[in-house]
């Protein structure tokens, strides 16, 4: 019987670890992963933005050569990502394949003009930058039109502000329920040794010498728990950086070592103070409260 009673404890002590790692492993999963979002937010916002693509239309009269000299000067200015002229036959090629006729033919002449599509860096993808940009491309006696869709750029603007908003509010969600959650699981696998807690503090064990090893104890399996955090967070980060190569997550040390890093001290520090006032509650109280 008490080798039964035993391999019982034991299962029931190896089910209490394994509770509290998944609850340290999802909470910091989870945090850990919105982190990252949180960190490389600026990359993702401005990678929607700089795909907001802007055309300029040059007039009949200007030469290749002219186009060519504007394209350089333009082409060094900050707010300009990248930069493709399009020749009017091959826009012309590229709209007959579009709509599976030969207008040119049909006109006798290409009604298109020769073009620039360009894409702003993100910062500047703003309606009042963007149309001080617009007015000074204008004033370029080369351009006769510039063609871009403001209304997407303000309902891109207003969402990615409305995104920030609702991402702190859930970043201290999170925050908050990670700590309830970890601090409720660690507490339940104390409260199951709480006899032996007031055992050894009847035969004159201190404090501190009762709360060592629990203390231990409870911050290995955060350790356990913030390793396979980190581990989740990595694989889900190579996910993302290979479905959206252009926003180069996992070239980006910097932040996966302070979310990583983040991730496995925040571990630590939850279940050491978890487990301290968890061990100070039981040791305060007395031994006819210990079967409420």
């Amino acid at each position: 019987m008490a080798t039964a009673y035993e391999k019982y404890q034991k299962r029931r002590l190896i089910s209490s670890y394994f509770s509290v790692i998944l609850s340290i492993f999802l909470v910091l999963f989870l945090l850990g992963s919105l982190g990252m979002f949180v960190i490389n937010y600026e990359k993702i916002s401005n990678n929607f933005k700089e795909n907001i693509p802007m055309s300029i239309y040059f007039k009949e009269n200007v030469n290749e050569t002219q186009l060519a000299a504007y394209q350089t000067e333009l082409g060094q200015q900050k707010f300009i990502k990248d930069l493709t002229f399009v020749h009017k036959d091959s826009a012309a090629n590229a709209h007959q394949k579009t709509i599976g006729e030969d207008f040119v033919k049909f006109l006798g002449f290409n009604p298109l003009q020769h073009s620039f599509d360009l894409h702003f860096n993100g910062a500047y993808v703003e309606q009042d930058s963007i149309k001080d940009i617009e007015i000074s491309i204008k004033e370029n006696p080369l351009v006769d039109e510039v063609v871009y869709d403001a209304q997407l750029v303000d309902l891109v603007n207003k969402n990615i502000k409305t995104i920030s908003f609702w991402i702190l509010i859930i970043s201290g969600v999170f925050a908050f329920i990670s700590i309830l959650l970890i601090n409720s699981s660690l507490r339940l696998s104390i409260y199951s040794k709480r006899f032996i807690i007031k055992t050894m503090q009847m035969v004159g064990a201190t404090k501190s010498f009762i709360r060592k090893p629990f203390i231990l104890t409870s911050v290995k399996l955060g350790i356990i728990g913030s390793v396979l955090a980190i581990i989740g967070i990595l694989g889900l980060t190579a996910y993302a950086d290979k479905k959206l190569p252009t926003l180069g997550l996992m070239s980006d040390l910097q932040s996966i070592l302070l979310v990583c890093g983040a991730v496995f001290i925040v571990g630590i520090i939850i279940t050491y103070i978890s487990t301290y006032f968890a061990t100070q509650r039981f040791l305060n109280l007395k031994s006819d409260d210990l079967y409420l």
